[in-house]
């Protein structure tokens, strides 16, 4: 079972859409077995967005980060980092497919939600965010049972 690393970014919180992102994961079968309200300080910031660091937005996007909490997720399930990319949708929000979180709901380039882009970016991006003790691993019933008979138990 893979998992993944969600951040609702300070516009999901500000406009009050908490329910509705995350009500677009449990409606595709996603189990959330870490969540946690969190401030943003500059260190985790820059080894967040070390890969940006060269780049001339970094600082607006550091500002707006440490506007308001922001919310961390740990969604698990198989092909997760796939499922995630097509329900958040591009990047660009008014390049985004309706029926995706932001070609819904996000209008500028502050689009809402951070979700990894690979496997081994969600490993290192939820040990940034998370320790051991803050996920957790329990049954989430008929899904998992339907997972079981397509894929095989892992």
């Amino acid at each position: 079972m893979e998992r993944t690393l969600i951040i609702l970014k300070p516009d999901a919180i500000q406009r009050n859409l908490i329910g509705e992102i995350i009500s677009r994961f449990e409606k595709k079968g996603l189990k959330i077995v870490g969540l946690k309200m969190v401030e943003l300080d500059d260190l985790k910031l820059d080894e967040h967005y070390a890969h940006h660091k060269d780049k001339p937005f970094v600082g607006n996007l550091k500002n707006f980060m440490k506007s308001s909490p922001v919310l961390l997720l740990v969604l698990e399930g198989y092909d997760v980092v796939k499922a995630v990319r097509i329900i958040v949708g591009s990047t660009r929000p008014m390049e985004a497919d309706s029926g995706t979180i932001r070609g819904d709901l996000a209008m500028t380039n502050w689009n809402l939600v951070h979700a990894s882009d690979s496997l081994e970016t969600s490993e290192s991006e939820i040990k940034r965010f998370f320790n051991d003790d803050e996920l957790f691993d329990y049954y989430k019933g008929n899904w998992e049972m339907v997972y079981e008979e397509e894929f095989g138990k892992n």
